[in-house]
């Protein structure tokens, strides 16, 4: 299987992720069918949405109408198990994998794009945590990104990995694969010890 055949299947698998844990997040707040189709897309699609307009190219789901279909499932399943209780662990670990595989793609589209060292670094960290964060706000209630799970530190660090291995011209298959494993890493471990970043 082709790197690009790949990447295509793992963004499909994270848009899922991210609009599983949104379609979730909004069935717990109490949002009907409409809101919870909405904020399913909403939190898989803005980064990358976001991402491609800071560098002047056209939304992923223009591109790719196949991503429409991950968020279909994913309200779809939320709707069929009405299940209103807050999102468990195995949805925690879906969101940490679709986190690498946003910032992670993102970063290579910037770098891709011949973007700088910085920008390499900021588009993988808004492609990764901007959906999870607007989610939140529209659900009203306090950013996962703001106060706990490191999140934001999850995504800086594979950008930043990422962004080093490509300035040293390693082969892009090992970039991709450290730089999500450094992601996944420190997220699981933040969660599991209960890390977070200090507070005033």
């Amino acid at each position: 299987m082709q790197l690009d055949s790949i990447v295509t299947i793992l963004d499909l698998i994270a848009t899922f992720a991210f609009a599983i844990v949104g379609a979730r997040i909004a069935a717990s707040k109490g949002l009907d069918y409409g809101g919870i189709a909405l904020i399913a897309a909403v939190a898989s699609i803005s980064g990358g949405t976001l991402r491609n307009l800071f560098m002047g190219q056209r939304p992923p789901w223009i591109l790719n109408s196949w991503l429409f279909a991950s968020i279909a499932l994913a309200v779809l399943i939320t709707i069929l198990a009405k299940d209103r209780r807050p999102v468990g662990r195995l949805i925690l670990s879906l969101d940490t994998f679709g986190l690498a595989v946003a910032t992670v793609s993102s970063a290579n589209f910037a770098a891709a794009n011949n973007a700088n060292f910085i920008s390499v670094i900021a588009l993988g960290l808004v492609g990764g945590v901007t959906g999870g964060l607007l989610r939140d706000v529209l659900c009203q209630v306090e950013p996962v990104l703001l106060h706990r799970e490191t999140i934001g530190t999850s995504c800086f660090m594979g950008a930043l990995v990422y962004a080093i291995l490509n300035h040293l011209n390693i082969s892009e298959p090992a970039i991709v694969i450290i730089s999500g494993i450094v992601i996944v890493a420190v997220r699981e471990i933040s969660i599991k010890k209960d890390w977070h970043l200090p507070k005033i």
